[in-house]
């Protein structure tokens, strides 16, 4: 994917409600000009790397992008799990991502427990390939430096 790294940024919004309360791993969800401006060659499927709210730290995450085929959802998304545990929801808040790699495609699952084995597992892959020096670096990139309080309506692709 000649895409990768790519930096985008926006308001958290309300997803489906099903991360936290279903599945026990809280996502945060672009609204939909965000996904609607992934370059061509994004395709669907999970991807990990950095991420920030607001003006915060810098965390690992994992992003699920399309259209989550165990919920049939109708709609493309962009759900970003940060690995971190937060106080209390960001809705509205800014949310500014690198995805740096890319770890498989979209696929279905026969059960709610098969999904979450596969999210956990996409998690631990996450962690263990973002702290290779090459990833580590991008944690430490200029697109993070930027005040989201000027930027939280630009949407960005900064490799």
């Amino acid at each position: 994917m000649r895409s990768l790294p790519y930096f985008c940024r926006g308001q958290v919004i309300r997803g489906f409600g099903r991360g936290s309360k279903e599945l026990g791993i809280p996502t945060a969800n672009f609204p939909e000009c965000v996904v609607d401006s992934l370059p061509a060659d994004i395709s669907t499927g999970i991807y990990y790397g950095w991420a920030r709210v607001d003006n915060g730290d810098i965390h690992k995450m994992v992003m699920s992008i399309g259209w989550n085929p165990y919920y049939k959802n109708t709609k493309k998304s962009m759900e970003t799990h940060v690995i971190h545990k937060f106080k209390e929801d960001f809705y509205g808040q800014t949310l500014s991502v690198a995805m740096v790699g890319y770890i498989r495609p979209e696929k279905g699952f026969s059960s709610l427990e098969e999904l979450i084995a596969a999210i956990r597992s996409d998690i631990e892959e996450a962690k263990r390939k973002l702290d290779l020096p090459e990833n580590l670096k991008l944690k430490e990139d200029n697109f993070f430096k930027t005040s989201t309080s000027t930027t939280s309506e630009q949407i960005m692709n900064g490799h």
